[in-house]
């Protein structure tokens, strides 16, 4: 199975990078989309937030470029700079997604505490993960029980960019129901948002396809060491 990884694994970093790609030069079209309603990012979140009657989470600024997230943990909305600032379709569309995993939080989202219970194991399995599958491939006839355990560790990564597909698109369709429901944004503004979340979904898809056929492969050096 040797080749057919490595013929997969190209194909998989090829379709990553295209997509990549792609993504970028879609933040960029519709980062120069600018909003009729004069809105910031900040705002955008902010008034989302509210029309969820969520009081409890604060919109923050983070330094960097596509460092938005939702952190759980301390309940707060982290924009990249220029989404906080910016007044552009493509911000709109970030902000009201990132409010979507703060919508998930409260209202208690499956896939969202799923994953989040699987955060601390895979922080850990992602410190040693690597030196145990290089280990247990060196030591396989010896110690096959070493590659076993990277194994196992390696399908908890697979198992959370699994999770990670639902929790990522229900978010982009909360963000673009909210944004269609309010009339936020024109039909223009909207049709833009949609094809930039639409883009960004596509890179969580691709990297767990990556991580399946990945674990896979450990599997088959595994199974065919004898």
């Amino acid at each position: 199975m040797g080749m057919s990884y490595l013929v997969l694994a190209g194909a998989i970093m090829l379709v990553s990078w295209l997509i990549s790609s792609q993504l970028k030069n879609k933040f960029e079209k519709y980062s120069k989309l600018h909003l009729q309603n004069g809105m910031s990012g900040q705002e955008i979140a902010e008034k989302m937030l509210a029309d969820h009657g969520i009081t409890d989470v604060r919109v923050i600024s983070v330094a960097g470029q596509l460092t938005d997230h939702y952190n759980p943990a301390d309940k707060t909305v982290n924009l990249s700079e220029a989404v906080f600032n910016q007044r552009n379709a493509a911000a709109a569309a970030v902000a009201a997604h990132e409010c979507g995993h703060a919508v998930q939080h409260a209202t208690a989202y499956s896939w969202l505490t799923m994953r989040s219970q699987l955060v601390p194991v895979v922080n850990v399995a992602s410190s040693y993960m690597q030196w145990i599958l290089i280990g247990g491939i060196l030591m396989l006839k010896s110690f096959p029980q070493l590659l076993l355990v990277g194994i196992v560790i390696f399908a908890a990564t697979t198992l959370f960019s699994i999770i990670t597909l639902p929790v990522e698109y229900d978010a982009s369709n909360r963000a673009l129901a909210w944004l269609e429901n309010k009339r936020m944004l024109t039909q223009q503004e909207q049709a833009g948002a949609k094809d930039a979340l639409k883009w960004a979904a596509r890179t969580y898809v691709v990297a767990a396809l990556g991580s399946i056929a990945t674990l896979m492969y450990y599997i088959s050096i595994f199974n065919n060491r004898r």
